[in-house]
């Protein structure tokens, strides 16, 4: 009995450990090509770095740990950064929390010759979606909300939170419509992709943390999308539309990762690119 009491004890005390060593490893990178029939002709491909979730907070993601993780992402010298929201961490067990300046000044690090844009998150939203927003620009991040804009040859249509009730599709596709050519929305969850008019054929997200928490035999243990395990993690194709979810960066609720490792996207677009096809 004895034994048994102590295995159950060692098993108590490794899982969390083995979670957060999980939690705070280097973030994989996943690559992904995505053709579009609207590619101009003269246009070279474009490499897109997709981050989500990044949740600064202590004690698994401080500001110095996501300065090194901004210089690994501007190390595949991608030519435009886009993230996909929750900058803030606001987790109840969380050991710091750390101001908007704070976070904005860890990214950066962040360079790329087409910029770096970005959309709030239904946690910095939560928390002050105003200071976030001006504390990420202070950084030389354009934050999106509902607009877009051009980069290079591509049209970034930048959708507010779906899940604090700040997204406007309708105001994203006027947008859009001004701005003709190969379209990326990029939003912070992957619910909005069912809403949106055919012409978006292609969404980066996160929000999900691809569950974070995913065990043997059970599978996820929750999603936060609305669409259960639709749009749970990676690249989603459906017809007409192809939709990637990030894994994320940082951690939410618990600063604890299983089957989920932190990841970011490198997305190569271009002309009809094998991977994929979007409008």
């Amino acid at each position: 009995m004895k034994r048994v009491l102590a295995v159950l004890l060692l098993l108590a005390l490794a899982i969390p450990l083995i979670g957060y060593r999980n939690a705070t490893a280097d973030p994989l990178v996943r690559r992904a090509n995505v053709g579009f029939e609207s590619w101009p002709a003269a246009a070279p491909p474009v490499r897109v770095a997709l981050l989500a979730d990044i949740h600064v907070q202590g004690p698994d993601l401080s500001p110095e740990r996501m300065a090194r993780i901004a210089a690994q992402v501007t190390a595949q010298k991608p030519d435009l950064i886009l993230i996909a929201g929750d900058f803030s961490g606001d987790r109840a067990l969380s050991t710091r929390l750390y101001s908007e300046a704070e976070i904005a000044a860890s990214l950066k690090g962040l360079k790329a010759p087409l910029g770096v844009h970005a959309v709030l998150g239904n946690h910095d939203h939560w928390r002050d979606g105003s200071a976030m927003r001006r504390a990420v620009t202070a950084a030389g991040i354009r934050v999106l909300a509902n607009q877009a804009v051009r980069a290079g040859p591509l049209i970034i249509a930048g959708a507010d939170d779906i899940h604090t009730g700040n997204a406007d599709v309708e105001a994203l596709a006027r947008a859009a419509a001004a701005l003709p050519g190969p379209t990326v929305v990029l939003s912070h969850s992957p619910d909005i992709a069912p809403l949106l008019p055919p012409r978006f054929g292609l969404v980066l997200a996160g929000h999900t943390h691809c569950g974070q928490i995913v065990l043997p035999l059970v599978g996820y243990l929750a999603t936060a999308s609305r669409h259960g395990e639709r749009y749970a993690c990676g690249m989603i194709r459906e017809p007409g539309r192809t939709t990637i979810v990030s894994g994320g960066i940082g951690t939410s609720v618990l600063p604890l990762r299983f089957g989920a490792p932190p990841d970011f996207w490198i997305v190569t677009m271009g002309p009809l690119a094998p991977a994929a096809t979007a409008r």
